[in-house]
């Protein structure tokens, strides 16, 4: 099976928007829900957000919620993340992963990407 690839972390300051995409090389992208979490240095990974296979429904955390926005183009096999109005404490490696529900625990996520940092400065 294809892996699962973010991009577009990167240093931003509060206030600002980051749109971050993991893209999967495999092909069965589409029967999956898609999620981001988020981990912080000294923290446990945390939900971010979630999508359902078809992209009709999504989950998100509170912390993010009015913020942040998952989405997701099965044709490109990309699931985004806008995040805008970023504060510091968003600062984190976030994940994207691929499970069967759109729920907040990690358990439900069978496949994981390698992460992408971003940073928000004050």
């Amino acid at each position: 099976q294809g892996q699962l690839v973010e991009s577009g972390g990167g240093l931003v300051q509060a206030g600002g928007s980051l749109r971050l995409s993991c893209t999967a090389s495999g092909r069965t992208f589409d029967l999956y829900a898609m999620g981001w979490f988020r981990q912080a240095p000294g923290k446990e990974r945390e939900f971010v957000a979630a999508i359902t296979r078809s992209g009709g429904s999504t989950n998100y955390a509170d912390s993010v919620k009015g913020r942040f926005t998952i989405s997701r183009d099965n044709a490109k096999n990309t699931v985004y993340l806008e995040m805008n109005s970023l504060k510091p404490d968003d600062t984190a490696v976030y994940y994207c992963a691929a499970g069967f529900a759109t729920v907040s625990r990690t358990q439900a996520y069978r496949y994981w990407g390698q992460g992408t940092q971003v940073t928000v400065s004050s």
